[in-house]
């Protein structure tokens, strides 16, 4: 070989060479993994310190720690031992840690098939390295929130020692038992003249109870089931008075989300006032679900009672119902319903209800998403027809007749509300006759528990058109009492006030409008009777022409009035009669 030509290939084999020395290093580089032991993981409380126990629902932070610092930018994954990934963080080079952004641990306490799992396993893994830690994990607290002249007490079957919750494993926190301050006042047969709390009242009261159970416990999230009212008082503190979410979700059991038409039987007494005023279907339609419809994410589960169908075993609801709550008061606002053939005051007692409707629930959908924003779901039927409420006084020993015009309908259901649960009564129908009720054949009913509205009811299929009589004698003790006839077929009574919520001072329109599906109405009369928040009536003559009729009215006192649409007239040869219960609102 020529010098040229030795020294040219020696100056290729020179240029190949880094590219060689590449291929060579190439393996050199690969990065070890971490030494065993050498990444440890612990979870942090809302305080930043290490976290031994949570309660379900509480927010943790998970760190990520290395004993010797990061030879290299690292990926750190957490999980929980369902084999779910909870979050990632990443530790810069050089770096000895990370800790993640807050975890929700909303249901942590329950498995997927929902057992409790009061110990779970968290990890982390990285660089082929995994750490692991343990948890304990409580449940989160359960507050039962009661309804209508009722108190704490009605939770029994859930608080008691052995009682549902603890059976499950669960503690329940009954408002008004104590265990937190705040109580509600929803009126009770000993007060009956007394004024109870008002909904935000009650909400408010309800807000300092739910406080006092996260101090006491530690949680930052709630369960709550309520029943009856109580479903309205927890919906008004979602909406208005939560601060930051802290109701995981809201069990509502036989809720009157339309309102109850038994109402009427305490607001023609005129007794438990305001609470039985914010019962009317007119309050809860027009005022309050127009004003409380924010849920800020927390889901809504309802159940209706539907155990009655037939319209005559309904003392003052229309079918189907619970007897108290229509399924379709309790199915008027969005959200997860259950149909279950269930009595009122049946359901904070019923282990069907807990354990098909509100322990699955406990179990799950608190991770559920919710609509924000709620609307009335009511359609455009007229509300529930009367033909007759009256109240009066019984002394002792003393009887009272009190007679029910019954034109031609297909059903008429009666309902009595007696504070002394004592009045005997006696039915005569429109031929004289006496008649012998039987629970077979006319529903005949007798409730003990006041939260039910009525102390007893019964009805008839097809009444014979005339005058009713129905006789109370008080054996014992003088007493108030309140009779309704509810009514289905023949006229219909539509009424409605304009503004529903109104300042002080402000004219309010009262209208109704009485028609007949086969008769054109002769003799019609109609009139307002204003019960204002001091207790005092105003009677209001309606004027107009035809079936409609109408008045202006200005409220000088402020509060809850309750108003009752009286008319009469006469369909052919039959007289008839209809009442409507209306709610106005009057702001200071």
């Amino acid at each position: 070989m020529t010098p040229f030509r030795a020294a040219r290939a020696h100056h290729h084999a020179m240029g190949r060479l880094p590219l060689l020395c590449v291929f060579a290093l190439g393996p050199a580089l690969a990065l070890p993994a971490l030494a065993a032991g050498s990444l440890s993981l612990t979870p942090l409380g809302a305080d930043g310190a290490p976290a031994v126990t949570v309660v379900d629902g509480n927010p943790l932070r998970l760190r990520a720690a290395l004993d010797q610092p990061a030879p290299r930018t690292l990926s750190i994954t957490f999980g929980l031992d369902d084999g779910r990934t909870l979050a990632t963080c990443t530790v810069p080079r050089a770096a000895r840690g990370c800790t993640t952004a807050p975890l929700s641990t909303l249901d942590w306490f329950w498995s997927g098939a929902g057992d409790a799992q009061p110990q779970r396993r968290l990890w982390a893994e990285a660089g082929g390295e995994r750490a692991a830690a343990s948890l304990a994990v409580t449940p989160r607290p359960v507050v039962l929130v009661h309804g209508f002249m009722s108190d704490h007490g009605t939770w029994a079957a859930y608080t008691a020692a052995d009682g549902f919750l603890s059976r499950a494993g669960l503690h329940g926190w009954a408002v008004g038992d104590g265990q937190a301050e705040g109580s509600l006042d929803t009126g009770a047969l000993s007060r009956l003249r007394s004024a109870t709390k008002t909904l935000p009242e009650n909400a408010t009261a309800l807000q300092r109870y739910i406080a006092g159970v996260k101090r006491r416990t530690g949680a930052q999230l709630v369960d709550v089931v309520a029943h009856s009212m109580g479903g309205l008082v927890a919906r008004y503190y979602v909406a208005r008075l939560m601060g930051g979410r802290d109701v995981a979700q809201l069990v509502m059991l036989g809720s009157p989300h339309g309102g109850s038409d038994c109402s009427a039987l305490a607001t023609t007494l005129g007794v438990l006032g305001p609470a039985a005023l914010e019962l009317r279907p007119s309050y809860v339609r027009d005022i309050f679900n127009r004003g409380i419809t924010r849920r800020h994410g927390v889901p809504f589960h309802l159940l209706a009672g539907d155990a009655i169908a037939e319209g005559f075993r309904a003392p003052c609801s229309d079918v189907p119902s619970d007897s108290v709550v229509s399924v379709a008061s309790a199915s008027a606002i969005p959200g997860d319903v259950m149909r279950l053939p269930v009595l009122h005051t049946d359901m904070t007692a019923s282990a069907e209800v807990f354990h098909r409707r509100v322990l699955p629930l406990l179990r799950r959908g608190a991770t559920q998403a919710a609509d924000d924003a709620e609307a009335f779901m009511g359609d455009d039927a007229p509300a529930a027809q009367f033909a007759q409420v009256a109240s009066g006084h019984v002394e002792a020993g003393s009887r009272v007749e009190v007679e029910v015009q019954l034109d031609d309908v297909a059903v008429a259901a009666f309902a009595l509300f007696d504070p002394s649960r004592e009045l005997e009564i006696t039915v005569r129908g429109a031929s004289g006759r006496t008649i012998a009720l039987t629970a077979r054949e006319h529903g005949l009913v007798k409730v003990d528990d006041p939260a039910s509205l009525l102390t007893l009811g019964y009805g008839f299929a097809n009444p014979r058109p005339g005058p009713w009589r129905v006789t109370l004698f008080a054996p014992r003790q003088a007493t108030d009492y309140a009779l309704s006839a509810r009514v289905a077929g023949g006229a219909v009574l539509r009424a409605e006030a304009s503004p529903a919520s109104a300042a002080r001072g402000q004219a309010v329109q009262l209208g109704a409008e009485l028609r007949h599906p086969a008769h054109t109405l002769q003799a019609v009369a109609m009139y307002a009777l204003v019960r204002q928040p001091d207790g005092s009536t105003l009677t209001l003559e309606m004027q107009g022409e035809g079936e409609r009729r109408g008045v202006a009215w200005r409220a000088t006192q402020p509060g809850l009035h309750g108003v009752d649409i009286v008319a009469r007239a006469r369909a052919g040869d039959l007289p008839l009669e209809r009442h409507a219960f209306l709610a106005v609102e009057v702001r200071p």
